[in-house]
């Protein structure tokens, strides 16, 4: 519940809005409450002989008869108290005493609920005198046209309610998935790798809706039909008080079984999202690999294990259905069940048991209750438990928010390690040197990638560093960007540590070209200009024909305007890696991080952006990882890593006579490019 509240608080800045709402919602059951008014008139003109106006003086001559007998008896009363009074004292006066001052005090009540009446009915006879005409059809006839403008009156003011919640609502979310975006945006690298992409998509969208059906509940019929219910309950105590409590008297067993069954709710919509989320990861992977699973004929097994998540997750959608369906007919049969009863007495006291206003010794009423009356308290009390049915799949539908926004907080309550530090001193364009000191990096504890790392690079150097795969290279240069922090150690530029620096203006001097080239499904252009927005196209034609990608790109179909398709999907391997090499270039780093940036490029291309590199090159930090030999030719020198250690730092010569591991992979390249 109190993430729920945390996500209410995204409606505060639209407080107003929902201020309107609320004033829409009591409107609305002012006049959803008096409409049930008009049933008592209705009866008298059909079931009498009587205009309204002879109705209401006939009713005002029978409440100002019951006023001089109750004013003769409180007289009586007050001289048989005093008698009392002056008995002798003792347990005989006192209990007569009591007895009389208990029948005063009833008489004067009663009195006065009398005077009260009369006042009223005084009051309703000008109003009926001045509005409604003699005829008893023609005044049949403007109560139920009273009825229908009260109707349109009472949607007109629905209708707003409903719009004004809707718009807060969606207001709210919007704010809340940007602030969720934001958030993610900022989370740490390896928190993407760990909890997959699949787990965000599913509480960006399902779990965010279902939030939204939380607050829409909440903000929406949590207002409107309590409300509504209170209307009716008023006029039904203005007619007896005493059969709205009989009715009122389930309404905590109907709150303790609407919290069992919320509990309930709550705990299934969790375990809900939490398959959803399974849906969303196995959609991902069969997608995103499609080619694997139809080059391994792997179609059926992923058919079965989609199957299998989507009935996991019918289960778990039918408890919540289910958990949702009984809360209704529950409700309602507690809700029929209190207005039989209250009939049930209120129909004695109209055919005369208890002379109209007893039930037993039970004083229910304070005037005979009328069979029009009777009537008009049915329909009221029936209308109290429309709204109260209602309410009880609103209850469901808020713990599902409930659910549904601890899922969400979870991850805008999560802290990055890599923190933005905008107040750490900002790092020059061109550093004198890079130093990785006493490295030791893991992203599992007790599992080491990177073990002592020390290595010092200077401004303009160009390092390559080889290895076997898994021996950490990737994991080296990403402490760069600061996708991660070392564990222990520190990776410093001029002697300032990147930990303490300011994070921005170390990623605005660093530029990335990959083996798994990522694009957008965007224009080629803006794929390229990906790397300075404030480019212009000059800028970006210039930097793709250094990378050698203007032939290639001026020969789509629509130029540098061509839609690059979900993760390039329309572009080859080369032309994506020659468009990533632009990206980079555009970017004018003074750090280059090149990850197996040839990979996908043949020997010609390779040699040319070899060309373009060195030309690229001066003047920057660059550092290559790579299995290919003449890709060394470019660097200055080479590191060589294994198991998460440097064995050794030279040039392609020094490292071939003093370095068994790296003459080993040495060989095992040369023996590939014989093969």
């Amino acid at each position: 519940m109190r993430n729920f509240l945390r996500a209410l608080r995204f409606a505060w800045p639209y407080r107003y809005r929902v201020l309107v709402s609320v004033a829409c919602a009591v409107l609305a059951a002012v006049f959803w409450s008096l409409n049930f008014t008009a049933i008592y008139p209705v009866l008298k003109i059909i079931g009498s002989g009587d205009n309204l106006q002879t109705w209401i003086e006939n009713t005002i001559t029978k409440t100002a008869a019951l006023i001089e007998p109750s004013q003769k008896k409180i007289a009586d009363l007050n001289q048989e108290e005093i008698k009392v009074k002056l008995m002798p004292p003792g347990e005989a006066r006192d209990t007569l005493l009591r007895k009389k001052t208990a029948e005063l005090a009833q008489e004067e009540s009663k009195l006065e609920s009398a005077r009260t009446a009369l006042y009223w009915y005084q009051v309703l006879k000008r109003y009926i005198d001045k509005i409604f005409p003699i005829d008893r059809f023609n005044t049949l006839a403007m109560v139920i046209g009273l009825v229908v403008l009260g109707v349109a009156i009472k949607g007109f003011f629905e209708f707003w309610q409903e719009s004004l919640v809707g718009n807060v609502v969606n207001l709210s979310l919007y704010d809340i998935r940007n602030r969720f975006y934001r958030k993610a945006l900022h989370l740490d690298v390896n928190n993407f790798s760990q909890n997959g992409t699949h787990e965000l998509m599913a509480r960006f969208t399902n779990d965010t809706e279902l939030l939204g059906t939380g607050i829409k509940t909440l903000l929406g019929k949590v207002v409107a039909e309590p409300l509504r219910a209170l209307g009716c309950v008023a006029i039904a105590c203005w007619i007896s008080w005493q059969l709205t409590l009989m009715f009122l008297v389930l309404v905590p067993f109907a709150l303790y079984i609407l919290t069992r069954v919320g509990r309930s709710m709550k705990r299934a919509t969790r375990r809900l999202l939490e398959r959803m989320s399974t849906i969303y990861k196995i959609l991902q992977e069969s997608f995103v690999g499609i080619r694997i699973v139809k080059a391994f004929t792997n179609e059926a097994n992923e058919r079965r294990r989609f199957q299998s998540a989507t009935k996991e997750y019918y289960n778990k959608a039918m408890l919540v259905v289910n958990l949702d369906a009984l809360a209704g007919p529950v409700i309602e049969v507690l809700g029929v069940a209190a207005v039989a009863g209250a009939l049930l007495v209120g129909a004695h006291l109209v055919l005369g048991g208890g002379g109209g206003t007893h039930l037993g010794p039970i004083r229910l009423t304070d005037t005979p209750l009328e069979a029009e009356s009777l009537l008009q308290l049915y329909a009221l009390l029936a209308a109290i438990a429309d709204p109260v049915r209602k309410l009880s799949s609103v209850f469901t539908r808020i713990q599902s928010g409930f659910a549904a926004a601890d899922r969400i907080f979870q991850y805008l309550d999560q802290q990055p390690k890599v923190r933005q530090n905008n107040t750490g001193p900002v790092l020059r364009r061109h550093q004198e040197s890079i130093e990785f000191r006493d490295v030791c990096f893991s992203y599992d504890p007790g599992h080491p990638i990177l073990t002592g790392i020390d290595l010092t690079v200077r401004h303009g150097e160009t390092i390559a560093l080889v290895g076997k795969n898994g021996c950490g290279k990737s994991t080296m240069l990403g402490l760069l960007p600061r996708f991660y922090d070392p564990d222990h150690g520190s990776v410093l530029i001029d002697g300032i540590d990147l930990r303490v620096a300011n994070l921005r203006s170390l990623r605005q001097q660093v530029a990335l070209v990959t083996q798994d080239t990522v694009l957008f499904d965007q224009t080629i252009f803006n794929n390229i200009a990906y790397g300075n927005k404030w480019s212009v196209p000059e800028d970006v034609e210039r930097a793709a024909r250094q990378a050698h990608a203007h032939d290639i790109i001026t020969k789509l179909p629509q130029g540098y305007q061509t839609m690059a398709g979900e993760a390039g999907v329309k572009l080859s391997g080369g032309q994506k890696q020659r468009i990533a090499m632009a990206r980079a270039l555009l970017r004018d780093p003074s750090i280059l991080i090149l990850d197996e940036f040839t990979s996908q490029a043949d020997a010609e291309a390779e040699m040319e952006v070899h060309r373009i590199l060195r030309e690229f090159m001066r003047g920057r930090t660059t550092f290559v990882i790579t299995h290919r030999l003449n890709t060394l030719e470019i660097a200055d020198r080479i590191v060589v890593l294994d198991a998460g250690r440097i064995v050794a730092v030279g040039t392609h010569a020094e490292l071939l006579q003093s370095c068994g591991v790296y003459q080993r992979l040495h060989e095992a390249q040369f023996q590939r490019l014989a093969a």
